[in-house]
C-alpha cells in the first residue's frame, strides 16, 4: 500500500515536471500575462493619469462604462466559438481572434500615448472602449485556448494556474509597477511602452501550438455539426426552432438593453446619465436571467424532449437550405452549447451552479470595501495599503497559484478545491480580528517574526503594517490556491466543443452574486458594522466548501459509472 502512495507521488510530481517544461505552458503564461495587462491600464491605472491630467471626476465616471465589456463579454461569446475571419483562420480557431486582439491593442494603448487625455478626451475614451471590448474579447478566445490545447502533458489543472500566474502577473506590472515608471518617465511613455509589449506578445502568439484535433476549417466543423442536427433521433426543426426564438428574443433584449444605455450614457448631458453603478446592480442581474437562467430551463426542456423520444425525426435528412439552413447555424451557435451542457449534467446541473454562484462570493464581494476598510475602519495610509496589498499581497496570490498548483497535480482537483475553499473561508475570521483592534494577528506576527522582518521597511515599516500585512498575505494565499483550484474546475466541466461560450457563461455567473450581494452587505457594515460581516461572509463559504464535498462525490459517481479509474485529467465528467 506504501509503495503504491510513493508511486502515485512520484507520478504525479512527473506529471507537473512534464507540464511545465511544456511550450503550451509557455504560452499560456504569456497569454495570462496579455489578458490582464488591458484590464490593468484600462479599469485602474488610466484613472490615475486621468486624475493628473485634472479631468473632472463626472467625465471619469464615463471610463467606468468600459467595465461592462467585461462583465457581460459572454454576450458575443457564440461568434468567438463558432465564427471564422477571413484569411486569419489560417492561424488556427483561436489564434485567429487572439492575435489580432492582442495587436490592436498594443496599437491602441501606443495611439493613446500620443493624445492629450484633458483637450483630446472624445478619440480618448473612443480608444478606451474599443480596447476594453477588444481584451474582453481576447480573454473569451485564450479561455477557450486553454481548455482546447490540454491535453496528458500540458494538463488543464496546470494550464489553469498558469494562467492566472500570468494574470496576476500583469495586474501588477500594469498597476502599481505601472505608477512607478509613470512618475519617472511620464504616462504616454509609459502607456507605449505597454502597447509595445503587447505588440510583441502578439507577434510571438503567432507560434503558439492549435488543439490537435481542431478542424482546418471551422465552417467545415460547423456544417458537421448542423447535419448531426438533422439526422435520425434528433429534434425536430420546429421544436428547435421554436427554442431559438425565445432564446433569440432573449438574448436580442438583452443586447439591446445594454446598447440603450451605452448610447444613452454617452450622449445625454451629465446630469441625465443614467448611473453605471444601478445600472450594473438593478439590471445587471436580469440580463444574466435573460442571457443564462432563462435559456438554461429552455435548454433543460428540450434535453428532456429528447431524452423521452419525443418530437424527433423520423429518418435522415440533408441540410435544409435558405432560412433553414441559417436557423440551424443560428440554433448550433446560440442554443446548441447549452442544450449539450444541460443534456450532459442532467439534474447535476443545480449542484454545479450552486458551487458556481457560493464558491467565490467572499472574494467576489470584499473587493468593493476592502479599501474602505483598509483605509476608513483601520485608518492605515495610502502607502501602507499600496505596500501590503499591492505589492507583498500579489506575492502572497502568486505563491498561492504555485500551491494550489502543486497540489492540484499531487492530491487532484476536488481535493485541492475542497481546501482552497475552507482556506479562503477561515480566512475572513482573521480580518474579523482586524475589525475589533487586530490583537491576536499583532502577536502571532511579533511570535513569529514577521513584525520584526517589516519594521525594517524604511519610512512605512512598523508593527502595525506587519499586521495588516500578514492578514492580507495569508488571505491571498488562500485565495490563491482556491483560484487555481477553481479555474481548473470550472475549465473541466465544459465541453471542448463548445468551450468559449460555456465556460464565458459559467464565469459570468461568477460575478452574479458579487453584484447583487454589494448592495445587501454595504448596508450590513453600515448597520452592524465589519465584524459580524466577515462572520456571515467565514459560514457563507464553508457552505461553499460543504458544497464542493457534495460535487466531489458526484464526480467520483461519475467517473465510476463511465468505467474511469485514473486520476482527474482535466475532461468534463459525465454526470448520472
Amino acid at each position: 500500500m506504501a509503495e503504491a502512495v510513493e508511486e502515485k507521488k512520484k507520478s504525479a510530481w512527473k506529471v507537473l515536471a512534464l507540464a511545465l517544461t511544456n511550450r503550451k505552458t509557455g504560452f499560456m503564461l504569456l497569454f495570462g500575462f496579455a489578458s490582464g495587462l488591458p484590464f490593468a491600464l484600462f479599469l485602474g491605472t488610466l484613472f490615475a493619469w486621468l486624475t493628473e491630467a485634472e479631468v473632472d471626476l463626472e467625465t471619469m465616471g464615463i471610463f467606468s462604462l468600459i467595465g461592462l465589456a467585461y462583465a457581460f463579454q459572454f454576450l458575443w461569446s457564440p461568434l468567438i466559438d463558432k465564427v471564422n475571419i477571413p484569411i486569419l483562420r489560417k492561424l488556427g480557431r483561436r489564434k485567429q481572434w487572439i492575435v489580432p486582439m492582442q495587436v490592436l491593442l498594443g496599437i491602441i494603448l501606443v495611439t493613446m500615448s500620443v493624445l492629450e487625455p484633458r483637450t483630446q478626451l472624445g478619440w480618448f475614451s473612443l480608444l478606451a472602449g474599443i480596447g476594453a471590448f477588444a481584451s474582453a474579447t481576447q480573454d473569451i478566445a485564450i479561455n477557450a485556448w486553454r481548455i482546447d490545447v490540454a491535453d496528458e502533458r500540458a494538463t488543464i489543472d496546470i494550464l489553469s494556474t498558469v494562467y492566472q500566474m500570468g494574470y496576476r502577473l500583469s495586474s501588477l506590472v500594469g498597476g502599481a509597477l505601472g505608477l512607478v515608471i509613470a512618475a519617472r518617465i511620464g504616462w504616454p511613455e509609459t502607456y507605449a511602452l505597454m502597447g509595445a509589449i503587447l505588440l510583441a506578445v502578439g507577434f510571438v502568439g503567432l507560434w503558439a501550438p492549435n488543439a490537435k484535433e481542431e478542424a482546418a476549417d471551422i465552417a467545415s466543423e460547423s456544417e458537421l455539426q448542423v447535419r448531426a442536427l438533422r439526422m435520425a433521433g434528433e429534434l425536430a426543426p420546429s421544436v428547435r426552432n421554436r427554442a431559438l426564438v425565445l432564446v433569440g428574443l432573449l438574448w436580442a433584449g438583452a443586447i439591446g438593453v445594454v446598447m440603450t444605455f451605452m448610447i444613452m450614457s454617452l450622449t445625454y448631458a451629465p446630469e441625465d446619465r443614467p448611473n453605471p453603478t444601478e445600472f450594473t446592480i438593478n439590471v445587471g442581474p436580469w440580463i444574466i436571467v435573460a442571457t443564462i437562467i432563462l435559456p438554461a430551463l429552455i435548454a433543460g426542456w428540450l434535453a428532456s424532449k429528447k431524452r423521452r423520444g419525443e418530437h424527433l425525426l423520423a429518418q435522415d435528412m440533408e441540410p435544409a437550405t435558405g432560412g433553414s439552413f441559417a436557423l440551424d447555424h443560428l440554433y448550433r451557435a446560440l442554443v446548441l452549447p447549452l442544450v449539450e451542457f444541460v443534456g450532459r449534467m442532467g439534474w447535476s446541473l443545480v449542484l454545479i451552479l450552486a458551487v458556481v454562484l457560493t464558491y467565490r462570493i467572499c472574494d467576489a464581494i470584499w473587493g468593493t470595501f476592502a479599501y474602505p476598510f483598509y483605509l476608513g475602519e483601520l485608518e492605515y495610509t495610502n502607502d501602507d495599503v499600496a505596500f501590503a496589498s499591492k505589492f507583498f499581497g500579489v506575492g502572497a496570490i502568486i505563491a498561492g497559484l504555485a500551491l494550489g498548483g502543486l497540489l492540484l497535480t499531487t492530491i487532484g482537483r476536488m481535493a485541492t478545491l475542497l481546501i482552497g475553499g475552507v482556506l479562503a473561508a477561515l480566512t475572513n475570521l482573521l480580518y474579523a480580528d482586524m475589525a475589533i483592534g487586530g490583537a491576536n494577528m499583532q502577536a502571532f506576527s511579533d511570535f513569529v517574526g514577521f513584525t520584526y522582518l517589516i519594521e525594517q521597511v524604511p519610512g512605512i515599516g512598523d508593527a502595525a503594517l506587519a499586521k495588516l500585512t500578514i492578514t492580507i498575505a495569508f488571505e491571498n494565499l488562500a485565495i490563491g490556491v482556491a483560484g487555481a483550484a477553481y479555474v481548473a474546475w470550472l475549465s473541466s466541466i465544459v465541453s471542448k466543443k463548445f468551450s468559449a461560450v460555456q465556460y464565458a457563461l459559467l464565469s459570468s455567473l461568477t460575478l452574479l452574486v458579487g453584484t447583487l450581494g454589494r448592495g445587501a452587505l454595504g448596508e450590513m457594515i453600515e448597520n452592524q458594522g465589519y465584524f459580524d460581516v466577515f462572520i456571515l461572509t467565514t459560514w457563507i463559504g464553508l457552505g461553499a466548501a460543504v458544497l464542493v464535498c457534495f460535487e466531489w462525490y458526484r464526480e467520483s459517481r461519475g467517473r465510476k459509472a463511465a468505467g474511469i479509474v485514473a486520476p482527474e485529467a482535466g475532461e468534463p465528467v459525465p454526470a448520472k
